[in-house]
């Protein structure tokens, strides 16, 4: 049985329930796109009430790591899903538009970690890393550069050619292959001149603005699982965030 903490210093009861439910999606109790138990049986397992559990549950929902259905019920989300698929993806054309995205990819290495990014990712200096440089397009027009690196114990197996193959989100291929559910992220903006190498990948000329995204994605328990450096054409796109 779960154990929960009673001691005035502990966090509320909610947060702890939170906690719990979280610990079980690490695990894999409840994989992403499957439903949770309901409110009434989670409150018998914890020996709570359900009004607890349903606090615990609007404060995941908030997060988007679970997802209520009215009448259905609560689901873990999935980056399979289309509203959460491109989640992180922020880069919005300036008349609102649906846009046709794609991916081509640049190349696809093995190295090792720098003091930077084993710092960003929470691994050793020399860690073995996969680094993937990638193209996006959309509406056929390249607009974003993206440098990616993620650890290869966590993605063993991972090839050009899962990546050629997976035209859609890389959060989903993580997802589904490989049982890691990004489920936030911390990013840092800034603007940078594109240098020669970069302008010739996106068709602009040198110097021309771009909007530079760096992000470390993280999973389940707050550990940080990707690095991602995005340069962004911005002429007729904006960076759309909501804040609340």
């Amino acid at each position: 049985m779960d154990k929960l903490q009673t001691s005035p210093n502990y966090r509320p009861l909610y947060e702890q329930i939170k906690v719990l439910i979280t610990q079980s999606l690490i695990q894999g109790e409840w994989k992403p796109g499957e439903s949770i138990p309901s409110e009434f049986d989670l409150a018998f397992r914890f020996k709570v009430s359900q009004g607890t559990v349903r606090k615990a549950i609007d404060s995941l929902a908030n997060e988007k790591i679970l997802i209520r259905r009215q009448g259905k019920g609560t689901f873990v989300a999935t980056h399979e899903e289309e509203k959460i698929q491109l989640r992180f993806l922020r880069l919005t054309a300036e008349d609102g538009s649906k846009e046709l995205l794609k991916n081509s990819l640049l190349s696809f290495t093995k190295s090792k970690a720098d003091k930077e990014i084993s710092k960003c990712l929470d691994i050793k200096v020399g860690t073995a890393i996969f680094v993937i440089k990638r193209v996006l397009t959309f509406s056929d027009r390249p607009l974003i550069y993206d440098h990616i690196v993620v650890p290869v114990s966590s993605f063993k197996g991972l090839n050009r050619q899962k990546i050629i193959e997976k035209q859609g989100s890389l959060y989903s291929l993580y997802e589904t292959q490989y049982g890691i559910r990004m489920v936030r992220a911390e990013e840092r903006l800034k603007a940078i001149s594109a240098d020669s190498k970069i302008a010739k990948i996106l068709s602009v000329n040198d110097k021309d603005p771009l909007l530079s995204i760096e992000r470390v994605s993280f999973t389940y328990g707050d550990k940080p699982m990707e690095w991602r450096l995005g340069l962004c054409i911005t002429d007729d796109h904006h960076y759309r965030n909501e804040l609340e």
